[in-house]
């Protein structure tokens, strides 16, 4: 957009204009921008928060990656050794990230939320709660963190309730009774994070599956590509990574697992004032509830293009928006590339969204 252009739009707000507008600066949103740079296409990224590091500031204290730093890099530059013993640290990851988004010189503009983005003529405009940007194409990578899913349980606890997200340490449960809620990583590893310091209860829906303890996040990888290839040759699907279990078996959950401190019992039916109330009758005093339930996508800023379908997703060819070729998704799990929503899984998709991208662009398509 030339610059007279920008200075007649003034009077609307407008921040700026860019061939391609990145929304969310996390792992994903930093794949996307390498790739981008190395194409040559004019890019910015956007993003909420005040600092570097995704999802990973928020993370509880013990939470480590689930293979060595060398398999969990982005595109470009390997994430430097971690110092310490086993997987590397979610601090570890923080400060590669930031280094990353220096080395590449990213145009990260911190900050600045996405409202929406909307379509105007032959282009998007990409509301912020600053001002508005105007793009040729969009990448949306704002992953799942910033929303929680919570399940409804019928009753009325009384005690304190947590997410995933809420959780930093045991410290502040020792002694307490605690119930966690939710068969998968996040799961097992507070479950993990709390035996022995609280008094722990671990619930899952079904009895948990660790996969077996030589996996690692790099295996993953390998296990999801494979299965995307199968599918895409027409062979039988082979269930990839859920084929093997929901449950990484990293050091910390292996000890407390092998040590007879993770034993899971069945859903409850519902709550009382107290606690969990299961369907033989059987009550359990609760301090706090910890729900490892998991995330949905955070697309909220895309309502305006009106592509979800009645199952809330929107449908996708790789990473591109089936009804709108110029928007990719990146990073929101293997329904946009496999292992898209991990360190080393990302860069395969990201690369294929910029290409795409450039073709679409260079090609006036759309």
């Amino acid at each position: 957009m030339a610059a007279e252009t920008l200075d007649r739009e003034s009077a609307r707000g407008v921040t700026g204009a860019a061939r391609v507008v990145v929304i969310g600066g996390g792992q994903a949103g930093l794949a996307a921008g390498y790739r981008l740079r190395r194409a040559g296409l004019d890019f910015v990224i956007l993003d909420a928060q005040a600092q570097p590091g995704g999802a990973w500031i928020h993370g509880w204290d013990s939470l480590r990656l689930f293979s060595p730093a060398q398999h969990s890099s982005l595109p470009g530059w390997p994430m430097p050794p971690y110092p310490g013993p086993g997987y590397p640290t979610a601090e570890h990851v923080v400060e590669y990230l930031a280094a990353y988004e220096k080395r590449y010189e990213l145009p990260v503009r911190r900050g600045e939320t996405v409202t929406a983005v909307s379509r105007d003529g032959d282009r998007f405009q990409v509301s912020t709660d600053t001002g508005n940007w105007f793009a040729e194409a969009v990448i949306s990578a704002t992953g799942t963190w910033w929303r929680r899913f919570l399940p409804l349980m019928p009753g009325g606890f009384t005690g304190r309730q947590l997410h995933t997200v809420d959780y930093r340490g045991p410290g502040e449960f020792a002694g307490q009774d605690v119930v966690v809620v939710g068969g998968g990583n996040s799961g097992a590893q507070i479950a993990a994070d709390l035996a022995g310091t609280a008094n722990l209860t671990w619930v899952t829906r079904r009895p948990p599956r660790y996969l077996p303890d030589h996996i690692d996040g790099k295996a993953l990888f390998d296990v999801a590509t494979r299965r995307r290839q199968a599918l895409q040759t027409g062979k039988p699907d082979t269930a990839g990574v859920a084929g093997l279990g929901d449950i990484v078996a990293v050091p910390p959950v292996r000890e407390a697992r092998d040590a007879g401190l993770l034993r899971p019992r069945e859903m409850f039916a519902r709550f009382d004032s107290d606690g969990p109330v299961w369907t033989d009758g059987t009550r359990r005093h609760a301090d706090a509830i910890i729900w490892c339930t998991g995330f949905r996508p955070a697309l909220s800023h895309l309502a305006p293009l009106r592509l979800r379908t009645t199952r809330g997703r929107i449908p996708t060819e790789g990473t591109r928006a089936v009804a709108e070729p110029r928007l990719h998704l990146l990073g929101y799990g293997d329904w946009t590339g496999p292992a898209s929503a991990t360190l080393i899984g990302v860069g395969m998709t990201a690369r294929a969204a910029v290409t795409d991208i450039q073709t679409t662009l260079d090609t006036g398509g759309g």
